[in-house]
């Protein structure tokens, strides 16, 4: 990756990240024993449960709170190979925004410690009834924030 996806604001508080570890299953390769391209985004959404369920802001937790957050963009760079069995490492970081929406990016390692593919994604926030988008962040995602900007979220790996 040659830019970061997301600019970076001094002022922010730094990305939360998150990693997850797995391997590669039959399932998700193709006959030549390399991972189909079609499966990376289900391992971007490992890594983004991982990270919700961390932090308190879930799919659930959207979801009790009256809010859904389908993926609006989604975008991947495919710069090695993955293989049958590999171990592999996803990493995600939520960058900060204050607009109703979720900036994520993220990094696919495989064994060697090598960068498979890195990728991006936006959600944005919807009410859940209506499905409008939302123009205004919902007050639990507020607090989420005023955690974050506070401190009280660390990074952690």
């Amino acid at each position: 990756m040659k830019k970061p996806f997301f600019k970076s604001d001094p002022a922010a508080p730094a990305a939360l990240t998150c990693r997850v570890e797995r391997r590669v299953r039959f399932e998700e390769v193709d006959t030549l024993g390399i991972v189909w391209h079609g499966r990376y985004p289900s391992y971007l959404e490992d890594v983004r449960e991982a990270l919700g369920d961390r932090y308190g802001i879930g799919y659930m937790d959207f979801f009790a709170n009256g809010v859904v957050a389908p993926i609006k963009q989604l975008y991947l760079d495919y710069h090695l190979p993955l293989h049958l069995h590999e171990k592999l490492t996803i990493e995600g970081r939520l960058h900060w925004t204050e607009a109703a929406r979720l900036n994520l990016d993220y990094r696919i390692y495989n064994a060697e410690g090598r960068l498979a593919t890195s990728a991006f994604s936006i959600q944005m926030m919807l009410d859940r009834h209506s499905l409008e988008i939302l123009m205004i962040t919902p007050p639990f995602y507020r607090e989420f924030l005023e955690r974050w900007q506070g401190g009280i979220l660390a990074e952690t790996v």
